[in-house]
């Protein structure tokens, strides 16, 4: 078989001819770019962004540190304690009051469960735990300045990244997917 055979029906296609308005690159429309899908939207989110998976690590960053402060006001407590109970023994200690230490140790305790329960919770929780996570850093941020010491200078930084993390479009996207 030959190519110049016009009925063979593996050979090139014949050209037409006088028919038409000719066929020239750079005419017509254009094609349409692909639809581009917003970030979160479309197929669902399987792996958490890092930003927010940085704001859980640093959820439990701030459960460590409570503990460490739980630690330290119990030490203090019981510091103030013996030195109430020795009153023979002048000290700076025994004016300060005890029950204040135990509030303080109670209140460092309640932070640390209020840390972990939000961190634990960030791969099923919905919006709701979005708000609450951004409610707690803003309040760690908020009470972090106050005790303007280094854990306040840590908790203050830590609570603003968690707010800002999680308040950010990453995090929108990932507390917002569809759950199936």
């Amino acid at each position: 078989m030959s190519y110049g055979d016009p009925n063979n029906p593996y050979g090139p296609p014949p050209q037409q001819q006088g028919y038409g308005y000719p066929q020239q690159p750079g005419y017509g429309y254009p094609a349409a770019p692909p639809v581009q899908q917003p970030y979160g939207m479309g197929a669902p989110m399987t792996t958490m962004p890092g930003n927010v998976s940085g704001a859980r690590v640093m959820l439990w960053v701030i459960v460590g540190l409570q503990v460490i402060g739980v630690a330290a006001f119990v030490f203090a407590g019981i510091a103030l304690k013996k030195a109430n109970d020795e009153s023979s023994v002048p000290s700076a200690l025994a004016k300060y009051p005890i029950g204040l230490m135990w509030g303080f140790a109670v209140l460092a305790l309640a932070w640390l469960v209020w840390a972990a329960v939000l961190a634990s919770k960030f791969n099923t929780g919905g919006n709701g735990l979005r708000v609450t996570t951004l409610v707690f850093g803003i309040l760690t941020g908020v009470i972090a300045v106050f005790p303007f010491t280094i854990y306040g200078i840590i908790h203050l930084v830590l609570g603003i990244l968690i707010a800002c993390f999680v308040g950010g479009a990453n995090g929108r996207a990932w507390f917002n997917r569809p759950r199936y």
